[in-house]
């Protein structure tokens, strides 16, 4: 059996994620300690106790998921002696995730990714005006058709496939005008829906260009490290070692498109048979069979999920 352990993004955030960990594992305590005082803000008791509205504030719920996926990465290694390089063969995230990714495979610093996903949090949301753009999720029609939808529904607007999750999933971002025509044109096309998505910005389309450059000066006083496994990156899908390859890309994929399914299908075709999400929610492991029934996914979120992965290692 080959692995990949994989780290969710924006969206995957909830209310009490982390909260039973914490109570019962030191491990995971310190983890939250560690990103609450490298951020200066006390984080943890956002994720734990709410408010939801201050959770789901992008600069929050970045650095929040990345603390929940190393948690139990944390656990997984310290309480349970299992080490990544060990049982997987690579890591990627989505979005957001592949700085959770990376920090798996200790190409970054616990501290120096919780920073840079509150830098990237407020960047995004910087860069473009409340209510001037959106996201949409095109549900029913394959990438071709949906790039094809956002290429005409653009009309001088910026329309992009932002996030091509899987066949007949694929999200649109950019002005807020030209998605909501996207959404009609997909109808037109058989799309079985287009729903507006509840996001604050529109991430990885040109418009977030802003975030890029401030991303790409943060990026560059950052130490990152060569990865302990590949990190399959979201805007090539290809494994990738090189630190200075890895901190180009971390820029590009502000702006550029989450090419999941295309990872997903490359770690097969590189040999993967077990997607292991690690974080909070199911929506990674919900993908993997719809784009390749070949793989099995496995979600460790609860002390239980963690201990019975461990114990089917041995």
């Amino acid at each position: 059996m080959s692995r990949a352990f994989t780290f969710p993004g924006q969206g995957s955030q909830a209310i009490g994620m982390g909260k039973t960990l914490a109570e019962n594992i030191p491990t995971a305590a310190d983890i939250f300690s560690q990103v609450d005082d490298a951020l200066n803000h006390n984080l943890s008791k956002i994720m734990f106790e709410g408010p939801e509205d201050q959770l789901t504030l992008t600069e929050n719920a970045q650095p929040a998921l990345m603390a929940v996926s190393m948690a139990i990465m944390a656990v997984l290694e310290k309480d349970f002696g299992v080490q990544i390089d060990n049982i997987a063969q690579y890591v990627a995230g989505h979005s957001l995730g592949e700085y959770s990714a990376l920090a798996a495979a200790g190409a970054l610093s616990l501290e120096d990714t919780a920073r840079l996903l509150r830098l990237r949090g407020q960047a995004m949301q910087r860069a473009v005006p409340v209510g001037e753009g959106a996201m949409a999720a095109i549900l029913g029609l394959d990438f071709a058709d949906a790039e094809s939808v956002a290429e005409e529904a653009g009309q001088g607007e910026v329309c992009t496939a932002a996030n091509d999750n899987a066949d007949g999933q694929v999200v649109l971002s950019g002005h807020k005008a030209a998605v909501e025509r996207a959404i009609e044109l997909a109808k037109k096309k058989g799309a079985k829906r287009g729903v507006l998505l509840p996001v604050s910005a529109p991430f990885h389309c040109p418009l977030m260009q802003p975030a890029a450059d401030e991303m790409k000066a943060a990026l560059s006083e950052t130490n990152i490290q060569k990865p302990i496994i590949p990190v399959i990156a979201n805007v090539t899908a290809q494994p990738e070692t090189d630190p200075d390859r890895i901190r180009d890309l971390l820029v590009e994929q502000v702006t550029g498109r989450v090419r999941w399914r295309e990872t997903v299908t490359n770690m097969a075709g590189l040999g993967v048979t077990t997607l292991v999400e690690a974080g909070s929610g199911k929506v990674l492991t919900g993908l993997v069979r719809r784009i390749d029934r070949s793989l099995s996914g496995i979600s460790l979120q609860s002390l239980e999920d963690i201990e019975n992965f461990a114990k089917s290692l041995s």
